[in-house]
């Protein structure tokens, strides 16, 4: 997980929901990748690359929460693929954190979410997603 990048926080709270700013696979590869699916990369890369950047943003409940073990439900998952123009299967690469979500929590994992193909993403990263959770106080 990475520090904010500019004026604004990891996570923010209101009342039992914690909003998770958007995050990357920027940690726990060995590198850090840049470019777009259906070019650079394929969608079972994406895949892997939607369950780093849902780790990374585990980190950052952890952290803000203390522990996982307060999130009561996994609300909405924003995700947004840097990819080709013709690219079409952005749900599958999305797929990779929503599994994750359900591995980690089970039937408190399943939640909403959107999936946007995007041209270009902060540091030519391939994949961004931002997050909602509800947790116990």
């Amino acid at each position: 997980m990475t520090a904010p990048r500019g004026s604004y926080a990891n996570c923010v709270s209101t009342g039992n929901l914690l909003f998770v700013s958007g995050k990357g696979p920027v940690a726990g590869l060995a590198e850090v990748p840049v470019g777009k699916l259906g070019d650079k990369y394929t969608v079972e890369q994406g895949y892997e690359f939607a369950k780093v950047t849902g780790l990374n943003m585990l980190a950052a409940v952890k952290l803000e929460l203390g522990s996982l073990n307060r999130v009561t439900r996994v609300i909405k998952l924003q995700g947004f693929i840097n990819t080709v123009d013709e690219f079409k299967q952005h749900p599958e690469v999305l797929d990779g954190c929503s599994d994750l979500m359900l591995e980690v929590f089970g039937d408190k994992g399943i939640h909403a979410r959107s999936v946007f193909g995007a041209n270009s993403l902060r540091g030519d990263l391939p994949i961004f997603i931002d997050s909602i959770f509800e947790f116990s106080q």
